[in-house]
Parts: C-alpha cells; structure tokens; sequence
C-alpha cells in the first residue's frame, strides 16, 4: 500500500502522515505492538504504590534499536487526553516521535507537588498535608526515571510537564534539580504558594546561576483574574495587592523578571490566555509550549524539499544540516526526518518523476531504521517502479526476513510470475 500524493508539491504533513498509511503496515504488527501502557510501582521514597501510563510512538518497534526523548505528564490521567490529542496532531514537521509518560497525582497530590509546608492557605486552615515535593522529586529520580529508561527504549532528553500544583513542583524542578530535564512546561503554577516562597527563591537564582541548555514555557489562564472584581485585567492586575490576585501577579512577576534575565541563559517564553479559564489552560499551553521547546526541531526551508526544482546535492546538505541539529540536541545520532516522512518524501519524488530524489530518500530510510520491513518494502516498491525486477526482489525478501508476514511471500510469488 502506498502512499499517495495528491499535490506533488504538497508539504507532507504529520497531519497528511497520520492520516494515512505511508507504506505497508501489517495488521499483525499493529496488534502486537501495543500503544499505551498502564503500570505502577511500589516507592520506597513514598512508601506507597504509584500508578503511570506509557504511550509508545507511532513507529515503536521492539526489534529495532532506536531510542526515543520522553514526556514526563503530571496530572498524568487527568491531562492524558489532552497531551494526546496535541502529539498525535504535531508528530513529524513539529515534535519528533516520543514515548510519553502519564504520572498519576491522584492520591496526595497537594502533599507531593507543594514546595513547602503550609498551615493557612487563602485565609483558610489547610487541612492537608503539604509540601512533599522534594520527596515526590527523590522518587522520581530515583525509582521513575530509572524504571522507564530500563523498560523502554529511551534517551536522557526529557519534558516535564504541570498544571497548577504540578506547575509549582515543575519550577521546582528546574531550579533545584535542573540535571534531570532540559525543558519545562508550567501551566497556571501556583507561585503564589506559602507567600511566593519558591518565587524569591528563583528570582535569586535566575540571576545568580546559569540555565544553558534549559528551556521554560509558563502560560497564565487570566479569563478570570479576580473573582469578585470585573474591573481587574491584565493591564491593571499588578496594581492590586489583595488576596484574589497573588496567582496571577505571581506568574507575571516571575515570567517579566525571566524575561528580562538573559544572562542565566535560560530559553525562556511566557503567555497569556485572555479567554481562558484554570480548568481549560492546559490544552492551549500544552500545544504552544512544546512548539516552543521544539522549534529547533521544526524543518529549515521546507518549501525547497518540496520544489521539483532543488538538486540532489542541495537536498543532501540540507539533510546533513538538520541531521546535525538532531543530534546535537539529543546527543545521539540522529536521523534528519522521522521514517514516516523519508517514505513520504521517497514517493512524493517517484510520482514527481525524479527516481534519484526518491531512492535518496528511501536509502536514507533504511540507513537509519536497518531493521524496518516497511523501509525495505518502499524500497521494493521503488524498485517495481524502475522495472529492476532483481533488485525489487532483494528488498521484499529482507522484508519478510524481518517481519515474518506473508504478504511480503505473496508478492515475491507474484513478482516471480511477471
């Protein structure tokens, strides 16, 4: 099954790639890989058991070696659909493929996210026990984190995820234990806990420490900056000292005094979302910041892939660029495109005419996932397309030497027969 280029100069999109099948994928790899995961582990830190999800990429293969950046979600199955429906649309152009972790907080979350011990909280006693997110941090590291990377396929390049009190636990994170993640995203993050005590505390790190190599987006839901007062925006907001608004000037007061620090270092952005809520934050945030955190990923001159026009040899050194970028951020070798997208680019060329463009594509497909029956089959198939009988052959039977499925035997016996 190919697939099939309606434009020939049409952008091949993650939306375009998720959409439809690229190349030939078996329903028995389908249902033997599974997507998503639901595990716990008990924590000697928490001295109690605690629930997680594991959503494998799209192009997940236990047989083949590569290996993946990782999500960490706090929130995990309260925000899970949320973080879902943002990767499946970004994957490919936007975000590389990720194995995307869900932490469950559903049980002691004010203890496990806040940063210090609190008796009052907006005038009122706080009944619950409290800041516990040093210990949350500890088992992370030390149980999470390893647990993960030991299962699954993974490399040291993490996103750390929290809304609200997990957005709190996440400024922590980044400024008291900044080795275990390069990029943040805070939603709504309560800085106004304990009286901004973790807010001064960073404001006096931000300018004292360095941040390289780390990057932070924070986003302030201001729909509803004052609950009693209509008079109270975003314009006015920081001229108020009373108890409604210490949320929302907290965040504007670290995200301006981020801003303005540029020798920490830190890769920093910040938004607000005028028409939204506490509650309904997340999804916009969650879309915005990974574009933010990811836009070195993002494809340079992707009109000129595209272009019938631009030469084998441009072509190459624009993938040696992007190649190198990849690799300089994760720190492992990695390829320019993801495989969805060198088989796109592969029969984008062949239904373009230009047969060398695609075996360009379709041998740098197979250089980086060796052990891919699909990649071979696009091959094969690019070989049928060229009357190298031989040669079509020779990549249906790696094919099937890999994979196993029939399919590939019923084609090599109807390749015979021609």
């Amino acid at each position: 099954m190919k697939y099939r280029i309606v434009s020939l100069l049409l952008f091949v999109t993650p939306l375009m790639i998720n959409q439809h099948a690229i190349a030939q994928t078996t329903v028995s790899q389908t249902e033997h890989f599974q997507n998503r995961i639901v595990d716990s582990i008990f924590s000697k830190t928490l001295n109690e058991n605690r629930d997680f999800w594991i959503r494998l990429p799209e192009d997940f293969n236990p047989a083949n070696e590569k290996k993946y950046a990782v999500i960490y979600l706090m929130d995990g199955f309260s925000l899970e659909n949320t973080l879902k429906a943002v990767y499946d649309n970004y994957w490919g152009h936007y975000l590389p493929h990720m194995i995307l972790v869900g932490v469950s907080n559903r049980s002691n979350r004010t203890r496990d996210l806040t940063t210090s011990k609190v008796k009052m909280r907006r005038g009122s006693a706080m009944n619950l026990e409290t800041g516990g997110a040093e210990t949350f941090t500890r088992f992370m590291e030390n149980e999470l984190i390893p647990y993960i990377d030991s299962k699954y396929p993974t490399i040291a390049y993490r996103t750390l995820i929290g809304h609200s009190y997990a957005g709190l636990f996440t400024i922590n994170m980044l400024f008291n234990h900044k080795h275990l993640f390069q990029n943040y995203i805070a939603i709504d993050p309560s800085l106004d806990w304990d009286d901004q005590k973790l807010l001064k505390q960073v404001k006096e790190k931000l300018i004292t420490e360095s941040y390289e190599g780390k990057s932070l987006y924070v986003s302030l839901a201001a729909e509803q900056l004052h609950m009693w007062n209509e008079n109270i925006t975003i314009d006015n907001i920081m001229d108020d000292s009373s108890e409604f608004t210490l949320f929302a000037r907290s965040i504007i007061d670290f995200s301006t005094f981020a801003k303005s620090q540029k020798q920490s270092g830190l890769n920093f952005s910040w938004k607000v979302y005028n028409e939204d809520l506490h509650g309904t934050v997340p999804l916009p945030s969650i879309r915005d910041g990974l574009i933010f955190l990811f836009e070195w990923y993002q494809f340079k001159s992707p009109q000129k892939y595209n272009n019938p026009e631009t030469s084998i040899e441009e072509l190459v050194t624009l993938l040696m660029e992007q190649e190198q970028i990849y690799t300089a951020h994760f720190g492992v070798p990695t390829a320019p495109m993801i495989d969805e997208m060198l088989n796109g680019y592969g029969y984008m060329n062949m239904q373009m005419g230009q047969p060398e463009k695609a075996l360009l594509f379709f041998e740098m497909n197979i250089k980086y996932n060796p052990k891919s029956a699909n990649a071979y089959d696009s091959m094969a198939e690019y070989y049928e397309s060229q009357n190298d009988k031989e040669n079509a052959l020779k990549y249906l039977r790696k094919a099937y030497e890999l994979s196993g499925d029939n399919l590939y035997n019923k084609r090599i016996e109807a390749l015979h027969k021609m």
